[in-house]
């Protein structure tokens, strides 16, 4: 049987040819030839074949029930068991200077772009001005870190115009992300079902957790009679959160803190309750601590020719951060130190890696093979400028 107290048991295209031999010397005969290059051979492995991909689709569709195993739309159909979906791709914007001739129309839908080609559209209509500019909003055409630009890159006019001369992006784009991985949406799930309920901390966290562009939450309680060190006053919450906006995150403390709990934070936003009733709700924004890598490799022939990019993201995938191609990875929660050896097991991950060393800064210029120790208001974070491969 394929399903045991243990689990599914796949049977193997070994195991499946070798009863279809034993039963074919029953019905034959001891002596008949199931040998590779007899008919009844050639028959017995195509059939062994066939019936391999279907032990393998039950297989899959076995695993497609369970969170921990289930991969892309199976996964997404579980998702909402633990009250929470994939965080979807999105869009880069953001706006763009646009000069030339006084009184030159620019119409909404205009077309610019990058020299690799990636194109943005304008948002609006808009006319240049008496200095000779005018600023736009524009957004990319196609969702993801492929929108993302430094200062500058933005300079492609696709169709030209009269009096129009000349296009850019003064400040960087940053806000197109790819979709959620399976790995990360697993992690925030797993997170997510142990907060289910209200008025408790783990509540308060998950909430935040689902709030829109949160990467990292910490609630801190005091029960105490006294401010703790963390600022809380006594009988009071205080919410630390990396990501999302104001209002989000302090609709989302309001919705699931305790009744008479002062939700207390360095920035206080006004929320109104069911009866149009002002509460304000306090919200801290958590310390970033920046990380800084040294990585030192002793490599193989399996050694990719992208292999640097691939180490850069999985470190960047292990602390959290922006890797080299600006997608955004939630990486470690709050208040979690860096295991230098657990970092090294994920870079063993990378296939032509013999011998790895690291060492690890906060400075950027002391450097040690040690842990990075974490406080629980605090969420370390890395970017790929900031990691040096050798």
């Amino acid at each position: 049987m394929a399903l045991t107290s243990k689990g599914y048991k796949r049977e193997s295209y070994e195991d499946i040819l070798e009863r279809l031999e034993v039963k074919a010397k029953e019905l034959f005969g001891q002596d008949a030839n199931t040998g590779a290059r007899s008919a009844l051979g050639i028959l017995l492995r195509i059939m062994a074949f066939v019936l391999a991909l279907v032990w393998q689709d039950n297989e899959n569709v076995y695993y497609s029930g369970f969170r921990k195993t289930a991969e892309g739309r199976q996964l997404d159909a579980l998702l909402p068991y633990a009250g929470i979906t994939r965080n979807p791709a999105t869009y880069a914007d953001g706006p763009v200077v646009f000069g030339g001739v006084p009184a030159t129309t620019i119409e909404m839908g205009f077309t610019v772009g990058k020299e690799d080609e990636t194109l943005y559209y304008t948002l609006e209509d808009a006319v240049i001005g008496s200095d000779r500019t005018v600023t736009v909003d524009v957004m990319c055409q196609v969702s993801g870190a492929i929108g993302n630009a430094e200062p500058g890159q933005i300079n492609q006019i696709i169709n030209p115009i009269d009096g129009l001369e000349g296009v850019t992006n003064l400040i960087a784009f940053t806000n197109g992300k790819e979709q959620e991985t399976d790995q990360e949406v697993r992690e925030r799930a797993d997170t997510t079902v142990e907060g289910l309920g209200s008025g408790t901390t783990a509540s308060i966290r998950t909430e935040l957790l689902k709030v829109p562009g949160v990467r990292a939450a910490y609630v801190d309680e005091n029960y105490n009679d006294e401010a703790n060190i963390y600022g809380t006053p006594s009988r009071a919450i205080q919410a630390f959160v990396l990501g999302g906006s104001d209002e989000d995150v302090a609709q989302a403390v309001f919705k699931k803190k305790a009744g008479g709990i002062k939700p207390f934070g360095q920035t206080f936003v006004t929320i109104l309750d069911d009866a149009e009733q002002p509460h304000q709700v306090g919200l801290t924004r958590a310390q970033t601590v920046q990380i800084y890598a040294k990585v030192s490799l002793k490599t193989n022939n399996s050694f990719e020719s992208d292999g640097q990019n691939q180490v850069i993201r999985a470190i960047v995938q292990y602390i959290g951060g922006t890797d080299a191609e600006s997608n955004t990875y939630i990486g470690l929660n709050m208040g979690e130190d860096v295991i230098l050896s657990k970092l090294i097991a994920k870079l063993y991950g990378v296939n032509g890696i013999d011998d790895v060393d690291v060492q690890l800064s906060i400075d950027g210029s002391q450097f040690d093979a040690s842990n990075v120790e974490i406080q629980l208001q605090q969420v370390a974070q890395i970017i790929a400028a900031n990691i040096e491969v050798i």
